[in-house]
């Protein structure tokens, strides 16, 4: 999960594994896989951070690499 701020200010935890996309134009809109799209103070920059750190955090980043080298070796 990462912490995310609605735009009145309240905070939540989002899952970050169900975010499909992030864009910036000018509010940032964080939309999932399920179709729902949020609006939140943060940058899509600090948005995009989280996700990376949240995917290292628990291996996802790693094992999508491994997967990838294996693939290339084929």
């Amino acid at each position: 999960m990462i912490s995310i701020t609605r735009l009145n200010g309240a905070g939540m935890w989002l899952n970050a594994l169900l975010v499909e996309m992030v864009e910036e134009s000018p509010d940032t809109y964080i939309t999932l896989v399920t179709g729902k799209r949020l609006i939140v103070l943060e940058k899509a920059d600090e948005v995009i951070s989280k996700i990376k750190e949240y995917n290292r955090d628990i291996g996802t980043h790693a094992a999508t690499i491994k997967v990838q080298s294996m693939e290339e070796l084929s």
